[in-house]
């Protein structure tokens, strides 16, 4: 995790983000973490940003005008440190900017700025990619928080009381994922009922995938009524995953998504990737809150 800055609203709740990948990795509201503890039996992350590719690639690389260049997972942001350009009690502002080491895998200008506010029961980012280059900027930007289950009363089992309400009804049908986290074109059926789809550890042999979903806003509710909400601007693709054995869950915002199979193309020609102008800026704003 290495070194982090902890920020803090007038109600004495608290966040701590990591200058590793500017992570959130604590988030205490009246003295309980809503944060998964990153604990490496299950997953050592907490809450990573996904740029400048979200999901798989295939082949494990991306190709920019016929040459191929190594890409990880859900790119490589997530594992580089970032510069603090600005702190107050209750903010941090961090940046990551292109360098030799991301050229040699994203042959591109870019910068990446993630500014971190608390209020009372409530954390909130507002993102900002920079393209000081002089051709278009091919991207994708996620965030893959999770959280602890059950973060309340009830249980992580099925007809625990646990559930995800969609802010709106959503298609109860995603994206099988294939070998090597690749999508596919067929689809796998879900339990949805309109808005509500309540959780059982064996829905996640792989991620639920909502493509253009018509939801800006989810919630991660418990049996007692208390919930984890996650909104979101300008994040078409959402997402919810968990392992099978893992006492978290992960409710995600993307702007583009992993490869479909058998894809061969150009980075900027990757479906759901956007293309930034020379010399534009990009905001996305994402807010957590918990709710009763």
């Amino acid at each position: 995790m290495g070194e982090t800055i902890e920020i803090r609203a007038e109600d004495g709740s608290t966040a701590r983000i990591a200058l590793h990948g500017a992570e959130p990795v604590s988030w205490q509201v009246e003295g309980r973490d809503y944060l998964w503890s990153g604990d490496p039996e299950h997953w050592n992350r907490h809450a990573p940003w996904l740029f400048p590719v979200v999901g798989a690639s295939s082949g494990g690389s991306v190709q920019v005008e016929g040459r191929r260049y190594p890409m990880a997972q859900h790119g490589f942001a997530r594992d580089l440190p970032f510069t603090v350009l600005s702190r107050t009690e209750d903010t941090v502002s961090l940046s990551l900017s292109d360098s030799e080491a991301t050229r040699a895998h994203y042959p591109f200008s870019f910068g990446l700025r993630i500014e971190a506010r608390i209020s009372p029961r409530k954390l909130a980012f507002t993102i900002r990619v920079d393209n000081p280059g002089e051709a278009p900027l091919p991207y994708a930007l996620g965030f893959h928080p999770a959280f602890p289950w059950p973060f309340a009363d009830g249980e992580r089992r099925a007809g625990g009381g646990y559930a995800v309400l969609f802010e709106e009804a959503e298609r109860p049908f995603v994206p099988e994922v294939g070998a090597g986290g690749l999508l596919v074109r067929s689809e796998r059926a879900l339990p949805l009922d309109g808005r509500r789809l309540a959780l059982d550890p064996e829905l996640f042999t792989e991620a639920l995938v909502f493509l253009n979903a018509k939801s800006r806003a989810m919630r991660f509710t418990a049996p007692n009524g208390r919930a984890i909400a996650l909104r979101m601007e300008d994040f078409p693709h959402l997402a919810v995953w968990t392992k099978p054995t893992a006492p978290f869950l992960s409710l995600e915002a993307w702007t583009g998504h992993a490869d479909w199979a058998g894809f061969t193309g150009e980075l900027a020609e990757r479906d759901s990737q956007r293309l930034l102008a020379p010399g534009d800026t990009a905001q996305h704003r994402i807010r957590l809150a918990i709710e009763d």
